[in-house]
């Protein structure tokens, strides 16, 4: 189930009617009912697999906790770890490294036929592994108790507006709120379906008016040099940052409709002066996972510097794999992880620059330079996020300046037109007024601020803006596909 199409449309508000109008004791059993059916409504036979993957981290949180012994503990640990981690690997990643293996092979004119399984790729089975992971991480370490409550358990594990896409929840953070008794309060549901519209404003909107763009040019990229390029790969960054954080912006709107807070996943990435920067506003349940349970624990920044170089190349590459069974997105992790050493070993320099030339004394036009460097970079990776493959990244690399012009009428704008390309980009404008205009917290923090009147003026505005400029083809979120 999409968020938008009619379908969820309709699901949410009786979802939502029913959860005020039961018992509060009842709640988590319609919360998991709900959550089941918005899962199954993609493929009802992969929800055995979520079940699995529940069950097993459940069993394994008890078994570490009641066993005080290092030894038993770590048995429980590594039994879910690989449980879990063997059924994302089955359904993502088998058949990407046994074609990489029969790839391999090729280079040497060795025949080798690779097995290959006939599977869809199970939604949002990465999201629900991730967070049992740091479930499971986080008991051994004694960091939370173990939950006894099976059903509260299956919950957290399923919560259906985060299911798919995040935010990546930890236990600390979300378990203990499915106890609490949440009142109908018509303040917190309005700002919460506030957020909602924002979120839609950004996905159809923007994003699926983009994402017409985007497709012309990069599937068919062999047709296009210069300009064009040059646009499609700007506009991905919008449109992949507007569709991810619209979906955001949508779970947590949704989940703070009947109650529930969750983690801000974004924070005006675009607005970054570095790389690490960077990494501290997007996807920030995610970049907060791979530090916390894969940076720190084979060593950070506690060891000799060129292994503290090899931690961050692994995390990136790690993340890359993460992200999609490809070695596109493996490219654009490791272009990621590159970009970071890169800055680690050549910050003094760069500061020793920058007061040569006295950028230091000119701070506001320092950080737009680095705004505008680190823009640039991270367009330079998205190529590789977006690409076909990585002969079509290459290809848009070494061809953004060939026959550079600045005539963009050989671009196809996919049946959008100017006009439509005019409201994207009033659209972007817009957003970006918004995101600067936030200064400091999230866009929850900034509505709530803000007077009756302009609350009430925004809504509006932001509705029309959807039923009048908005691409109604329910087209799914990019990042659903990880």
């Amino acid at each position: 189930m999409l968020f938008n199409s009619i379908h969820f449309l309709i699901f949410f508000p009786i979802a939502v009617l029913l959860y005020f109008s039961i018992k509060h004791r009842h709640r988590w059993i319609l919360l998991l009912i709900a959550s089941y059916y918005f899962y199954m409504t993609w493929n009802a036979k992969y929800i055995i697999l979520l079940i699995i993957s529940t069950l097993t981290t459940y069993l394994c949180a008890l078994g570490i906790e009641k066993y005080n012994k290092d030894g038993i503990k770590k048995f429980f640990l590594w039994l879910c770890i690989i449980l879990n981690l063997s059924l994302l690997f089955t359904f993502k990643y088998f058949n990407f490294f046994s074609k990489s293996i029969e790839k391999f092979f090729e280079l040497f004119s060795v025949q080798f036929s690779s097995p290959a399984l006939n599977v869809l790729l199970p939604i949002g089975i990465s999201f629900y592994t991730f967070q049992k992971l740091s479930y499971i991480a986080d008991v051994y370490r004694e960091k939370i108790r173990a939950e006894t409550h099976l059903g509260i358990f299956a919950v957290y594990g399923s919560f259906f507006p985060q299911l798919v896409a995040g935010p990546i929840e930890r236990a600390e953070n979300l378990l203990h709120q499915f106890y609490e008794k949440h009142s109908f309060d018509f303040k917190r549901i309005f700002d919460g379906l506030k957020l909602m519209l924002w979120g839609f404003f950004k996905k159809v909107v923007i994003a699926d008016r983009l994402a017409i763009v985007v497709a012309q040019v990069y599937n068919n990229v062999d047709n296009y040099t210069g300009l064009p390029l040059i646009l499609a790969t700007v506009f991905f960054a919008f449109q992949i940052y507007c569709d991810f954080s619209g979906y955001s912006d949508i779970a947590i709107g949704a989940a703070q409709v009947m109650g529930f807070k969750l983690t801000d996943n974004f924070k005006r990435p675009y607005f970054s002066r570095s790389i690490a920067e960077f990494w501290r506003r997007w996807h920030i349940s995610l970049s907060s996972w791979f530090r916390d349970y894969l940076y720190i624990p084979i060593g950070g920044n506690r060891v000799t510097i060129p292994r503290w170089y090899l931690n961050i190349f692994i995390v990136f590459l790690v993340s890359g794999l993460w992200h999609g069974a490809s070695w596109t997105f493996v490219a654009w992790g490791g272009l990621h992880g590159a970009y970071l050493i890169f800055s680690l070993m050549t910050k003094t320099i760069r500061e020793k620059f920058s007061n040569a030339v006295g950028l230091n004394k000119i701070p506001k036009i320092h950080m737009i330079i680095q705004t505008i460097v680190t823009f640039i970079l991270v367009n330079a990776a998205w190529i590789f996020f977006r690409a076909n493959s990585l002969s079509d990244a290459v290809y848009v690399l070494t061809h953004l300046f060939s026959g550079l012009s600045f005539d963009i009428s050989g671009i196809s704008l996919g049946g959008i037109g100017y006009d439509g390309l005019f409201i994207a980009l009033a659209s972007i404008v817009l957003m970006e007024l918004v995101h600067f205009s936030q200064e400091h917290g999230g866009m929850r923090r900034f509505l709530s601020e803000r007077p009756a009147w302009f609350r009430w003026g925004a809504a509006f505005i932001i509705i029309f803006a959807i039923l009048l400029f908005g691409i109604f083809e329910s087209k799914q979120f990019i990042y659903f596909q990880f």
